[in-house]
């Protein structure tokens, strides 16, 4: 049986359509009005997606975000009425793959949830094999999304996949924040240059030892990012 989405949310009427919309689109659909209800639910049966509420009534959707993270690597799309840039930046640092601001066009919603789902599927690259830097510190398998520091697991999300592979496929090339969000995410929207730095620095602290003093990550003021790793032979 296909995984189904899990939507948390309290508002009855956004829940109800939301299901109405993600059904239309084919989707399996499980509902959560409480973030203890979701962790329960995401316990019972893995999900394919959540789109999480921030504003819940037990408590935070920040708090559930991170509890869900604990659970699988499934995606996460925050729906919320917290929109400031800002709010959408914390979003993304904590691990979440999209963000929704209420009102929302169901829509695009649709849309946002089939790329993110894209984004998160095995084999989206082509199949080569693993690829590693600096003596084997760093492998980064595309095939399996997987990736390995100091021959141990890192624990990565699809979004934050999409963009070191987009980094390392070009050492030494400067992307703006602009090119990762399209070539990494897919589309453009207004302020999401900025949540490319949120998933940058999620990215530093799983694989550099010193976040602060990057090696395979550097920064270049004023443009964009740089992938300076030392790829093996």
């Amino acid at each position: 049986m296909i995984h189904p989405i899990l939507v948390v949310e309290d508002d009855k009427k956004i829940a109800k359509v939301v299901k109405v919309y993600l059904e239309g689109a084919g989707y399996r659909v499980t509902h959560a009005e409480k973030g203890s209800d979701a962790i329960e639910g995401a316990l019972k049966e893995m999900p394919l997606l959540v789109i999480l509420d921030l504003m819940l009534p037990d408590k935070s959707g920040e708090e559930v975000c991170q509890e869900l993270k604990e659970i699988g690597d499934f995606p996460i799309i925050m729906l919320t009425s917290k929109s400031s840039e800002e709010e959408r930046v914390a979003g993304f640092a904590l691990g979440a793959d999209d963000y929704v601001v209420k009102p929302f066009s169901p829509r695009e919603l649709i849309y946002r949830v089939k790329a993110v789902l894209r984004r998160a599927q095995k084999g989206d690259f082509d199949s080569t094999e693993p690829i590693s830097f600096n003596n084997r510190s760093l492998i980064i398998d595309s095939r399996s999304y997987e990736v390995t520091r100091k021959n141990a697991p890192v624990k990565i999300t699809p979004t934050e996949f999409k963009i070191l592979y987009t980094l390392v496929s070009s050492p030494g090339r400067v992307f703006t924040r602009e090119e990762l969000v399209e070539n990494a995410l897919g589309y453009q929207f207004e302020g999401y240059e900025r949540s490319i730095d949120a998933h940058i620095k999620n990215i530093r602290h799983k694989i550099e030892d010193d976040p602060k003093n990057p090696v395979f990550i550097t920064t270049i003021y004023g443009v964009g990012y740089r992938f300076s790793g030392k790829r093996d032979a």
